[in-house]
């Protein structure tokens, strides 16, 4: 049975530079390095006046984040399959560089190979 876990996260208040496209694009970048997972494709857009988009696109699925640096928000998506493949291990590196004052976490857990179907 193949185990895919997410993470979707709200950051607030983030301390970091939130309309820096390098810097989101490094960070998620370590965030999948350490994960274990292979990057694929990176695809990044700066918005005007301000914002954000960075998608890492990984043979495990992918790591995403949006940024609003306007009102120090991100939306942020670790979606990552595989033996060992731990989102949770990504979101700190993610949650270090960003320095959010608070954030909202949802879990999703999915499973494929043991499925009923109806």
């Amino acid at each position: 049975m193949l185990k895919i876990n997410e993470l979707i996260v709200d950051l607030y208040e983030c301390q970091s530079n939130l309309d820096d496209e390098e810097f989101l694009c490094s960070t998620l970048e370590s965030a999948a390095n350490k994960v274990g997972a292979r990057i694929v494709r990176k695809i990044t857009q700066k918005y005007s006046p301000s914002g954000v988009s960075v998608i890492l696109i990984l043979a495990e699925t992918h790591i995403s984040v949006h940024t609003w640096p306007e009102y120090g928000y991100a939306a942020l998506d670790i979606f990552v399959c595989g033996e060992g493949k731990d989102p949770e291990i990504a979101w700190k590196v993610v949650k270090e560089a960003v320095n959010p004052a608070s954030f909202k976490i949802s879990r999703i857990v999915r499973a494929i190979g043991n499925e009923r179907r109806v």
